[in-house]
């Protein structure tokens, strides 16, 4: 090329920003979009544009000089991708496969089609239909587009939970009986190659239905460590589309792995391969991007990743604990740069490298026992 290639990415969030964190290292240019002035991505891009997404028009003016356009998030112009691909830029991931992930039914679809197990489930167009589907519960109750971190998602345990669902139309999916429930990252390059990251072990919040910490590897036997990737694998190569693909599954107590849903992006499961592998899911989205070889997968040690989440409202944030946080050995703080914590909102993320479990958990142990993002404005109560 005669000139640094330009990636175009649509989101400007966290996983944008250590997208870009990653992608300074390189002789590239990263343009990103975002409609939020001050999202964490606005003063460390090359060139930050304010406007929407998901407005076609608005994304190709934007990437219409890029030589590849990426997304940070699911929720975009199909259609711009679809003319910014016949414009001849390269789109990553593909927009028929975008199509398919961004609506839970259709992906829920797309696996039996494609012999892929996943839970019973069924698809539901408003309130007046919950009735039938719900007859045996519990069962979880899913936007079929928008949901994310948490939202769009919940457990309908009772007929009073029923009455309080949130708008469709929606996946209806049956409850599991989950021994633990796993993810494996999946890069499948421009030329078909493909690596595989081993699966990890994630723990959820039962509140706010988001990832509390995970670790990796996953505490799982050789057998289960095998078929997952192998699973992972199936369904990227289903899907056909170069970049990462982010695969969470339930293991269930009699042993089958069932695909839950799918990412076509970084991911929160994946937060931990920057210190914990020789090349992090942010490094290989962007050798993707520029068709350089693939990097290396292999964990350097075990690991976790402990989720930072606001706490006590809203307003300008402050990280309490950062010093216990930082007297473990190989912890490693991330915070994301937005300007407004509020409570359920991800704020940031330790990555903890330790050498046995014990180790492990007690560095999960202080984390969660300390680490903790409040507004500035709640001042410590002195002590006595």
């Amino acid at each position: 090329m005669n000139h640094r290639p330009i990636v175009a990415i649509l989101g400007g969030g966290q996983l944008g920003r250590m997208f870009l964190e990653n992608a300074l290292r390189y002789d590239v240019e990263v343009h990103v979009l975002d409609p939020d002035p001050n999202a964490p991505c606005a003063r460390l891009a090359h060139r930050f544009v304010q406007g929407r997404f998901d407005d076609a028009a608005t994304v190709i003016a934007f990437a219409r000089d890029a030589e590849v356009v990426g997304i940070e998030i699911e929720h975009v112009s199909v259609e711009a991708l679809e003319a910014l691909e016949a414009m001849g830029r390269t789109v990553i991931p593909s927009p028929a496969a975008l199509r398919t992930i961004k609506d839970k039914g259709l992906q829920k679809l797309f696996y039996d089609a494609h012999g892929i197990p996943t839970a019973p489930y069924a698809l539901v167009n408003d309130r007046a239909d919950l009735a039938h589907a719900c007859r045996t519960l519990p069962v979880f109750l899913k936007a079929r587009t928008g949901g994310y971190d948490g939202k769009g998602v919940m457990a309908l345990r009772s007929a009073d939970d029923v009455q309080r669902v949130f708008d469709g139309p929606y996946l209806v999916e049956q409850a599991t009986d989950i021994a633990l429930e796993l993810a494996v990252t999946v890069v499948r390059g421009r030329d078909g190659t493909v690596a595989v990251y081993d699966p990890v072990e994630m723990v959820f919040d039962p509140v706010l239905n988001l990832v509390d910490h995970l670790q990796a590897p996953a505490r799982v036997e050789a057998r289960i460590t095998t078929e997952a990737r192998a699973l992972a694998t199936r369904v990227a190569a289903a899907l056909g589309t170069p970049g990462l693909l982010a695969v969470e599954m339930f293991l269930t107590r009699d042993g089958r792995l069932l695909v839950n849903e799918v990412a076509p992006r970084a991911h929160n499961s994946g937060h931990h391969t920057i210190e914990a592998c020789p090349s992090s899911q942010f490094d290989q989205l962007l050798r993707v991007y520029l068709g350089l070889p693939l990097g290396d997968t292999r964990l350097r040690g075990m690991a976790a990743m402990i989720n930072l989440v606001g706490v006590d409202g809203s307003g300008e944030p402050e990280l309490r604990g950062a010093g216990a946080i930082m007297g473990i050995p190989d912890a490693h703080i991330h915070l994301y740069g937005k300007h407004e914590t509020r409570t359920g909102r991800k704020m940031g993320h330790v990555t903890v490298l330790a050498p046995d479990q014990q180790a492990l958990d007690n560095g999960i142990a202080i984390i969660k026992r300390n680490g903790r993002v409040v507004p500035r404005a709640q001042k410590a109560t002195p002590q006595p």
